[in-house]
């Protein structure tokens, strides 16, 4: 397969998905989709990061909270 490349500016790509019927619009959709969770997943990730909290601590409080909600009769079945 021979590969050409050409270079567009944003206004002349959009003109372009526009003229695409809506099955092909979706499919470029989902592919950009899948290539930006990632990326900003792992943003997400790097702005959330801290020392502040042990693995311990996390979990103390997710039964603390576990324990509090059955306690109230809000628990998750």
């Amino acid at each position: 397969m021979k590969t050409i490349n050409i270079e567009l500016d944003k206004s002349q790509f959009l003109k372009i998905i526009n003229q695409l019927d809506d099955n092909d619009k979706f499919e470029v959709f989902n592919k950009l989709k899948k290539s930006l969770f990632l990326k900003r997943f792992n943003k997400l990730q790097r702005s959330t990061q801290t020392n502040e909290l042990s693995m311990d601590e996390i979990t103390q409080e997710v039964e603390s909270v576990r324990e509090q909600r059955y306690e109230e009769g809000k628990q998750i079945i």
